[in-house]
């Protein structure tokens, strides 16, 4: 289950970016995988397409080094998941995207920032 923590720092940094990009506003955006659900509305999304260690977020919007990037939250002693760590893997092998860990908001911002640069 995803830690309040993190659900704070993801909010602040979608916000952040929404306010300084919102061009990007829609190519940003939240991925459903986590979270508490009945099992039946489980199965269903699964059989649409919902991915475990998928990332928290998605920018579809190419950067200096890639097409688009994939944003996983964690606290600092946060740990990713097997899952996760596999999807983080797949970008890197099969794909013109990157996948960065993120921490805390000045490492998002940070980061978007650069990774906007034109």
């Amino acid at each position: 289950m995803r830690n309040k923590e993190e659900e704070r720092l993801q909010v602040s940094c979608v916000s952040w970016f929404d306010y300084q990009y919102p061009q990007y506003r829609q190519l940003l955006f939240a991925v459903p995988n986590g979270g508490s659900r009945n099992k039946i509305e489980a199965k269903n999304l699964k059989k649409q397409g919902v991915r475990a260690g998928v990332s928290d977020l998605i920018l579809l919007v190419p950067g200096i080094d890639s097409q688009f990037l994939c944003l996983e939250f964690k606290t600092t002693i946060g740990k990713q998941s097997k899952e996760q760590k596999e999807f983080e893997k797949n970008i890197s092998k099969y794909s013109t995207g990157e996948y960065i860990l993120i921490r805390s908001f000045e490492e998002f911002k940070n980061y978007i920032e650069y990774y906007l640069q034109k």
